[in-house]
């Protein structure tokens, strides 16, 4: 009975030490929607940390880390070699699941945050981010220099769709905060996880999660939908297209 009671005790303190603190947050907009002519947008997360009595009086100042990963696909990435003159595909990885968009936003450089143990285990910052690959066989993540996924992320990167900034969140107050979320053109469709992380004096506090959705519309969303559902009609119509084009050009560029 002494025991059970004890147990009942622990759980209330740590229930009350987890509430301690907790984060409100929003993203300005939660379907971003993708026409003909868009040319990429940035969305703003803000939010703020609610206090409670059970908040030690000395923690006054706090760091976030904020994630967003889109929709997860499998990737590869290739090496290349110059044979006799020629560039050709010598060797590759394959990335499972990864996604295909990421990005890690922080108020401060990511190792001033909190220590590499607790780093790696929450994940912060690219080098710490899981990305599962499948190696002779084998499933699993490597380390950050590894050649195949130094190349991966870097080319990730140059096309904006894995990046990372330590100031990129902005305290507005001790307790407010916001940030933003750039989208590039080629933003990938789908749904995109956002997490929020909360760290005190090195510590993790805990976390909360939002999401938004990137979708088509118009003739893009028509197509994607109807080669996504019907994609035996969809390749014949776009091999009756490629024929219709051929069959046009000859007699446009025709010579008499």
């Amino acid at each position: 009975m002494m025991r059970t009671l004890l147990a009942i005790v622990l759980i209330l303190l740590l229930g009350g030490a987890a509430r301690a603190e907790r984060l409100i947050v929003s993203v300005s907009n939660h379907r971003v929607t993708v026409t003909p002519d868009y040319s990429g947008e940035e969305l703003v997360l803000f939010g703020s940390v609610e206090k409670d009595a059970t908040t030690p009086a000395d923690r006054t100042a706090y760091d976030l880390v904020v994630t967003v990963k889109g929709p997860r696909a499998d990737m590869v990435t290739r090496r290349k070699e110059r044979t006799f003159g020629i560039w050709i595909n010598s060797d590759y990885r394959q990335f499972l699941q990864v996604p295909s968009y990421l990005a890690l936003f922080a108020n401060r450089p990511f190792d001033a945050i909190t220590s590499p143990e607790i780093a790696r285990r929450q994940q912060i910052g690219l080098n710490n981010v899981l990305l599962t690959q499948r190696v002779s066989g084998d499933f699993a993540d490597v380390v950050p220099n590894d050649a195949f996924r130094s190349a991966f992320i870097r080319l990730r990167t140059q096309r904006g769709l894995y990046r990372e900034d330590g100031s990129a969140v902005t305290f507005l107050t001790p307790t407010l905060f916001r940030t933003g979320i750039p989208l590039p053109a080629e933003v990938p469709i789908g749904t995109y996880e956002v997490e929020i992380k909360l760290f005190a004096n090195g510590a993790f506090i805990g976390k909360t999660e939002t999401a938004f959705e990137i979708v088509k519309v118009g003739f893009e969303q028509f197509v994607a939908t109807t080669a996504r559902n019907n994609g035996f009609l969809y390749g014949l119509a776009t091999v009756a297209m490629a024929l219709m084009t051929g069959w046009m050009a000859s007699i446009v560029f025709r010579k008499d």
